[in-house]
C-alpha cells in the first residue's frame, strides 16, 4: 500500500476567507440577542462565551493545517528530499512555524480578554472588549496570509506529485535525457507517458505498474540528467538524484549506442561514472537502447571500450552486494523501444535482479533466524556403521506399477473443444446434442424429431410427393406460356367486322376502367374509412338499388325494403332520445325541485350575485376562493429571530 497520501489535505483557505468563516460561524453558533436589563453576570457569560467559542474555531482549523502538512523529518527520507527539492524546506518550516505562532497568539488574546470581561461593569463595556478580542484575533489572521497562500500553493503542488511507495518493489529508469527512458516505461506498464523527440520532455517522476511472477513492481520513469555539478543541476534533475539516493530499487541506466540524443557514449559514460555511488547496494543493468538505428557490435572501438568500463563497474556493484558473479548478459543488455526487441527481457532480467536481492536481503536479515528457531528437525542417530537405504514396501510398487498401466491404457477422453480443433475450429464444426443420448438402438439418436403445432404432427400434413407436384405445375406452366407466346392470345382487328371491332374496344375500355378501380381500392384500402350512408353521394347504397338487384335475382324485395326503413326510422328516434338524456343541466330560466329556489327570477339573481363576487378574485388573478396568496416575500416568522437546532434549510 501507498503510506503517503498528500490528495487528502483539506483546501487552506485565504486569510480574508479564514475570517469569514469563523465569525459566521459565531455568529450563527452562539446566542445573538442581549438586553440591558439582563444581569450583568448574565451579560459578561453572553460575551465570553463568544471569545472563547470564537478562539476555539481559529484552534481547530490552524491545527489542522498544522497536523495534515507532512513533517518532514518524519516520513520518509526519499519524500523529505523531494519536498526539499521542490519548495525549499526553511521556506515551508517558515510557513507552518507562522501558522503555529498565530495559533497560540490567539489563544493568548482569548485568555487575556476572558479575563478582562470577567470585571466588566456594563453592557457597553463588554461588548467594547468583545469587540477588541475579535478584532485582535483577526489582525493575527490577517497577518499570516502570505503563509496561507503559500500553503495552499504546495498543497496543490503535492497533490499532483505521484504516489510513490519507498518500501515495494521498484525499478528505476535514468539517463541522458532523450534515450528513451518514457518509451520503455509506455511499453511495460499502463503509464501514458509524453514522448517527443526533444530533450526533458520528462519534467516530473512519472509512476506506473507491471507484473512479474505473480508480484506487482513499480516502475518509476525520471527525468534526464546532465553531467555537470551537483550544484548546478535544476529542479528536474534533482528530482532523479533524489529518486537514485532514498529508493531501494533496481536501476536501469539507459546508453544510446545510436547517438541521436544529442549526446555521444563519452557524455554518457561520463555522467554514469559520475553518479555510480548513487548505484551502491542496488541491482544496476546498463540498457543500450536503440539498436534499431545502431547495433551495438557496430560501435567504434574507442566506444566499445567505454561500455566494457561500464560493464565491468556495474559488475562490481554486484560483487560489492555479496551477490554471486553473474553472466555479463545480466548486467549489459541491449533493446529497441521502436521495434519491441529485447524489452520483454530488459523488464524480466530486472525483476528477476530485484527480487533475488530482497530474497537475499531478507535471508541475512534477523527475522529469518527467528522462524529458524522455532522449527525443529528431528534426526535419528545411527546405532551402527550399517549403510540402510530408504526401503519401499512390495506391495506399494505392485500398486504404483497397476495404476501406471492403468493410466496408460485409458486413452484420453475427446472434449468437444479437442474435436472442435481437428473439425475445421469454431464456425466450421458444429457440435451434435443427440450423440449422448441413451437409446436402444445407437441409429436412432440421429433420427429427425416430429414437429408438433397445436397438437399435431406437422410431418403428417406434408405430401411426401410435393416434389413431384411441383414438377408437373411447373411443367403445366411453361406450356400455358407457350401456347400464349405461340398463339397470340390478343386480337389486332383486323379479321374483325366493324360491329364486333367496336364491342372490342368497349370490351377493353371496360377492362381498362375496371382494373384502375381495383388498384385504387387495393392502394387505399387499409387507410380508406367507412363511410356512412348519408354521406353516400353517388346514391350506391339505395333501397331502390337494392330492390332492382333482388328484382333481377328473382326474389320479392317487399319486406327487405320495409325493415331497411324501419331500421334507419329507429335509429333516428334513438339518437334524438340519447341527446335529450345527455343533457345534464337545466337552463338558467328553469326551476328544478331540489334546488331552493322559489321562482326563476330567484334563481337568475343568485346567479348574477356569484358572477360579481369572482370579479375581484379576477382581477387579482386569483383562481378562486380557495387560492391564497401570501403578499410578502420575506415573513417575519420564517426570517427574524434565532433558529432552533437542526433547522438550517430556509437560509
Amino acid at each position: 500500500m501507498v503510506q503517503y497520501n498528500f490528495k487528502k489535505i483539506t483546501v487552506v483557505p485565504t486569510g480574508k476567507d479564514f475570517i469569514d468563516i469563523i465569525l459566521s460561524r459565531t455568529q450563527r453558533r452562539t446566542p445573538t440577542q442581549v438586553h440591558k436589563g439582563y444581569a450583568i453576570s448574565r451579560l459578561r457569560q453572553f460575551y465570553m462565551r463568544k471569545v472563547k467559542f470564537t478562539q476555539q474555531n481559529f484552534h481547530e482549523k490552524l491545527s489542522a493545517i498544522i497536523d495534515e502538512f507532512p513533517r518532514l523529518d518524519g516520513i520518509h527520507p526519499f519524500y523529505g528530499d523531494l519536498l526539499h527539492v521542490l519548495y525549499n524546506k526553511d521556506h515551508y518550516k517558515l510557513a507552518l512555524g507562522q501558522v503555529n505562532t498565530a495559533r497560540n497568539l490567539i489563544g493568548k488574546i482569548a485568555k487575556d480578554y476572558v479575563k478582562l470581561l470577567k470585571y466588566g461593569d456594563s453592557l457597553y463595556r463588554c461588548k467594547s472588549l468583545k469587540v477588541a478580542a475579535l478584532g485582535r484575533m483577526c489582525t493575527v489572521l490577517k497577518r499570516i496570509s502570505p503563509s496561507l497562500a503559500y500553503l495552499e500553493q504546495i498543497r496543490q503542488h503535492m497533490a499532483r506529485l505521484p504516489s510513490i511507495d519507498p518500501n515495494t518493489r521498484t525499478i528505476l529508469i535514468c539517463g541522458y535525457p532523450n534515450v528513451g527512458k518514457s518509451s520503455f516505461i509506455n511499453k511495460i506498464t499502463r503509464a501514458d507517458v509524453d514522448v517527443q523527440p526533444y530533450a526533458f520532455t520528462t519534467k516530473s517522476l512519472f509512476v506506473g505498474h507491471t507484473d512479474y511472477k505473480y508480484l506487482r513492481y513499480q516502475v518509476i520513469d525520471t527525468p534526464g540528467i546532465l553531467d555537470r555539478p551537483f550544484e548546478d543541476r535544476n529542479i528536474i534533475e534533482m528530482c532523479s538524484i533524489t529518486a537514485l539516493a532514498h529508493l531501494r530499487a533496481a536501476v536501469l541506466f539507459f546508453l544510446d549506442v545510436s547517438g541521436s540524443c544529442g549526446y555521444s557514449i563519452a557524455q554518457q559514460a561520463a555522467l554514469f561514472h559520475s553518479i555510480k555511488s548513487l548505484f551502491m547496494n542496488k541491482p544496476l543493468i546498463i540498457v543500450c537502447n536503440k539498436t534499431d538505428l545502431q547495433p551495438l557490435d557496430g560501435i567504434s572501438e574507442e566506444d566499445k571500450k567505454l561500455v566494457m568500463e561500464m560493464k565491468s563497474e556495474a559488475m562490481k556493484t554486484v560483487m560489492g552486494q555479496g551477490g554471486e558473479a553473474t553472466d555479463s548478459g545480466d548486467v549489459l543488455l541491449s533493446m529497441s523501444a521502436l521495434t519491441e526487441e529485447g524489452v520483454i527481457a530488459v523488464k524480466n532480467a530486472a525483476c528477476e535482479r530485484l527480487l533475488n536481492q530482497r530474497v537475499e536481503m531478507k535471508m541475512k536479515s534477523k527475522k529469518l533466524n527467528d522462524c529458524l528457531n522455532r522449527f525443529h528437525v528431528a534426526v535419528p542417530k545411527p546405532r551402527d556403521q550399517k549403510p540402510r537405504e530408504p526401503c519401499i514396501p512390495q506391495a506399494v510398487l505392485e500398486a504404483k506399477q497397476a495404476a501406471d498401466k492403468e493410466a496408460s491404457a485409458k486413452e484420453k477422453r475427446k472434449l468437444e473443444k479437442d474435436l472442435e480443433e481437428e473439425n475445421g475450429g469454431a464456425g466450421v464444426y458444429s457440435a451434435s446434442l443427440k450423440k449422448n443420448y441413451i437409446l436402444a438402438n445407437d441409429e436412432w439418436k440421429e433420427d429427425v424429431m416430429p414437429e408438433i403445432l397445436d397438437g399435431h404432427n406437422v410431418y403428417d400434413f406434408i405430401d411426401p410427393d410435393i416434389l413431384l407436384r411441383l414438377e408437373e405445375l411447373e411443367q403445366q406452366e411453361s406450356v400455358l406460356q407457350g401456347l400464349e407466346a405461340d398463339g397470340d392470345f390478343e386480337m389486332d382487328g383486323a379479321e374483325l367486322t366493324a360491329e364486333e371491332q367496336a364491342l372490342l374496344t368497349e370490351i377493353r375500355k371496360k377492362k381498362s376502367l375496371l382494373i384502375q378501380q381495383h388498384r385504387i381500392k387495393k392502394s387505399t384500402a387499409e387507410s380508406r374509412p367507412t363511410v356512412p350512408r348519408k354521406f353516400d353521394k353517388d346514391r350506391k347504397f339505395t333501397s331502390e338499388r337494392m330492390g332492382r338487384q333482388l328484382s333481377s335475382l328473382g326474389i320479392d324485395p317487399t319486406r327487405a325494403i320495409e325493415r331497411a326503413r324501419s331500421k334507419s326510422r329507429g335509429r333516428k328516434r334513438e339518437r334524438s332520445t340519447s341527446r335529450s338524456r345527455s343533457r345534464s343541466r337545466p337552463p338558467n330560466s328553469e326551476v328544478v325541485p331540489g334546488e331552493g329556489f322559489r321562482d326563476a327570477d330567484q334563481k337568475w339573481k343568485a346567479i348574477k350575485k356569484a358572477r360579481d363576487s369572482n370579479k375581484r378574485n379576477n382581477k387579482n388573478a386569483r383562481k378562486g376562493e380557495a387560492d391564497r396568496v401570501i403578499p410578502n416575500l420575506k415573513p417575519k416568522h420564517l426570517f427574524a429571530g434565532k433558529r432552533p437546532k437542526g433547522k438550517t434549510a430556509r437560509r
